[in-house]
């Protein structure tokens, strides 16, 4: 799919078949987000794959209910690792340079997915103590955002978007 048509197509989708992802699939979403820009090139961001019904459905818990995430084949948590970047970057690094990782991976998985024929959402409502319970992940990681993948089961329309007038600002001396 070329770049245009992607970024166009992609939809916050919510309702999935129970149709399972080829492995290929997933491992080219991965491949997507391990080719994600980083600061400093320090990937300071974890990934948890849920591909058991059982951690989706505590991810669903963890999101107030959010049923898409339990219906969906696959659910990628992804998180922040604080210590990858605070020893370069210092608290700056620790707190926001890792945040910034891992919604561009997002970002990537997210997209890739889409390119594969799949859809996904954006999911960042969720008590993180849950989601970090759900995926067995260590205390210093922050779950940041649960990306739920599969197969879509009905298609969303387009939501309007502000117009550049209205969203851009450019700056002049």
């Amino acid at each position: 799919m070329q770049f245009k048509q992607l970024i166009t197509a992609r939809r916050s989708v919510r309702a999935y078949t129970s149709q399972p992802i080829d492995e290929r699939v997933v491992e080219h979403v991965l491949h997507a987000v391990s080719c994600a820009p980083s600061a400093g090139n320090l990937q300071a961001y974890e990934v948890c794959l849920a591909r058991s019904a059982q951690v989706r459905a505590a991810l669903a818990r963890a999101a107030g209910g959010q049923s898409c995430i339990e219906q969906a084949p696959l659910a990628l948590v992804f998180c922040t690792h604080a210590g990858r970047a605070a020893a370069r970057y210092g608290r700056r690094g620790a707190t926001l340079y890792t945040v910034q990782d891992a919604t561009i991976a997002c970002t990537y998985a997210m997209l890739a997915a889409v390119d594969e024929g799949l859809a996904c959402v954006w999911v960042g409502a969720f008590d993180e103590a849950a989601v970090r319970q759900a995926v067995t992940a260590p205390a210093e990681w922050t779950p940041i955002a649960i990306l739920p993948i599969g197969y879509a089961a009905q298609t969303p329309p387009a939501s309007s978007r502000r117009t550049l007038s209205d969203l851009v600002h450019e700056v002049r001396p």
